[in-house]
């Protein structure tokens, strides 16, 4: 699946997994999403309040700033290595359980794409379903 292009932030992407048509074959399973990006990442976390997004994003930037650090790696320009650093502190991959068909999410519980680039481009997921079918046929 190819995400739209986000700016930099933390942006939520539930809608996207959710509209995908095979979890309705599973009673019971898991959904694995992969990032095929090394400087974005995925995690579960607030959904109903962006200002959640916002602050994580600040943090994030005060955790792996661009400036006043001395990175080795800069020929991607000066986003490029603290986007790696956040990548690898938060994760490119999720597994989520299914039941009935449907993530299994706590109430506020909503799945992020944590863009870490300025001028990032689409980024690519793998999802990956498994578990027990509703029917045995």
């Amino acid at each position: 699946m190819t995400l739209p292009a986000k700016g930099r932030g933390c942006h939520l992407i539930t809608e996207h997994i959710e509209k995908v048509k095979e979890l309705e074959e599973f009673k019971v399973g898991l959904c694995h999403i992969i990032l095929l990006h090394t400087s974005a990442s995925l995690t579960l976390n607030e959904n109903w309040d962006p200002n959640v997004r916002n602050d994580m994003e600040m943090m994030l930037n005060k955790i792996a700033p661009e400036e006043n650090i001395k990175y080795s790696h800069t020929c991607e320009g000066p986003d490029d290595m603290p986007a790696h650093v956040k990548s690898t502190m938060i994760g490119s991959e999720i597994t989520i359980p299914i039941h009935n068909g449907k993530l299994t999410l706590g109430r506020w519980q909503g799945l992020w794409l944590c863009e870490h680039r300025n001028c990032a481009g689409t980024r690519k997921i793998v999802i990956t379903l498994s578990g027990a079918p509703v029917n045995n046929k």
